[in-house]
C-alpha cells in the first residue's frame, strides 16, 4: 500500500515512515500540517493516510473530516500522544487511533485492517 504520513513534528514523520516500510508499505509522502495532508492526499491518492491527531491550525481530525467528505472511500489513521475522546476520533471518519509512540504491531495491525478495505486488482 502507499501511505500518506502527516505530522507536524519533522522526526515523528520520518520515524513514522520508517515503521511504515518496516510493515512493508511504500510511502507516498511525508507533510507537516493538515492543509498539507488534505492537498497531498488529492494529488496523491494514497492508499492510506497516518496522520497526527494534534497539530497547529487545522488538527488531525478536522483534516480527516475533509478528505473523507471529498473521498467517501479514503482510509485514514490518527496518531495521538495525547487522547482525544473516542467521539471525537469516530466522528471524523477515522479507522482507528494509534497512541504515541506507534507501536510497530499495533501499527502493523492497523495497517493489514486498512488493506482489507482495498480493491483488488482484477487480473487479464
Amino acid at each position: 500500500m502507499r501511505v500518506l504520513i502527516a505530522d507536524d513534528q519533522r522526526s515523528v514523520g520520518t520515524s513514522l515512515a520508517d515503521l511504515v516500510r518496516c510493515c512493508n508499505h511504500e510511502i507516498a509522502g511525508v507533510v507537516g500540517s493538515g492543509v498539507e495532508a488534505i492537498q497531498a492526499y488529492t494529488n496523491l491518492h494514497p492508499d492510506v493516510v497516518l496522520m497526527d491527531y494534534w497539530m497547529p491550525k487545522l488538527n488531525g481530525a478536522t483534516a480527516c473530516r475533509n478528505i473523507v467528505a471529498k473521498d467517501p472511500t479514503a482510509r485514514v489513521i490518527l496518531v495521538s500522544g495525547w487522547s482525544p475522546s473516542n467521539g471525537i476520533v469516530g466522528d471524523s471518519g477515522a479507522l482507528t487511533l494509534l497512541a504515541k509512540p506507534v507501536d510497530l504491531n499495533q501499527l502493523s495491525a492497523a495497517l493489514d485492517d486498512a488493506a482489507q478495505d482495498l480493491p483488488r486488482p482484477t487480473s487479464a
